[in-house]
């Protein structure tokens, strides 16, 4: 299979987390900006009693390692491009399989997961083709769930070429993604935020594969 092409902008990303990995673990930045969308995933995962997950664009492992300790799976990957993300992640748990990989080329056969999860991370994906591949790596029934930065605005058009370099979609424009991918939108909402944390914008979508 050929590999997808990366844009610059998006190696020039990988590079700068790989800097940054040692200050995303600051605990203030994760109990108030990641902790309200891990939140979200882990009581997704623990309802559909997912066995074996992809934590995908995963960081320094936080969520993978709280699904691994909380929820036990049979199987838990995190999987990210940067390598200062993943020695950090490895650093942090030895029970997660640590992979690397971009979220529009999966590291697993079809079928071979229960659930697929990104938080934080979506806007820098090619989106249209990472949901076609979550969609591809899960199993009939499966578990996809995204908490994405999105913007307040209703779909007014989608073009092939909006997805790069960065694209913060609107709730209605994640939904036909979904919908576009083979997955029936089970939930969305807005994550629920303190008044002065309204200016982090992000959206959970719940889709299940037919």
């Amino acid at each position: 299979m050929t590999a997808p092409r990366r844009r610059g902008f998006n190696s020039a990303i990988t590079g700068v987390w790989s800097f940054l990995a040692p200050a995303y673990d600051q605990p203030t930045l994760q109990q108030w900006v990641y902790r309200p969308p891990h939140n979200e995933v882990i009581a997704r995962l623990r309802d559909h009693q997912s066995r074996r997950i992809a934590d995908i664009a995963c960081g320094t492992g936080i969520l993978s390692d709280r699904i691994e300790r909380e929820l036990h799976p049979e199987a838990i990957y995190g999987v990210d491009m940067s390598d200062g993300m993943l020695a950090q992640a490895r650093a942090r748990s030895d029970r997660v399989q640590w992979l690397r990989g971009p979220a529009e080329q999966l590291p697993f056969d079809d079928g071979a997961l229960d659930a697929v999860v990104t938080t934080s991370a979506f806007h820098f994906f090619d989106q249209p083709a990472a949901l076609r591949e979550f969609h591809r790596a899960l199993v009939p029934g499966g578990l996809a769930v995204v908490s994405a930065l999105s913007a307040r605005q209703t779909l007014l058009h989608v073009s092939r070429n909006r997805w790069k370099p960065q694209h913060n979609a609107s709730p209605a424009e994640v939904r036909s993604i979904f919908e576009g991918a083979g997955f029936t939108v089970a939930d969305q909402h807005r994550i629920p935020r303190p008044f002065w944390l309204r200016f982090v914008s992000d959206v959970v979508t719940v889709g299940i594969k037919s």
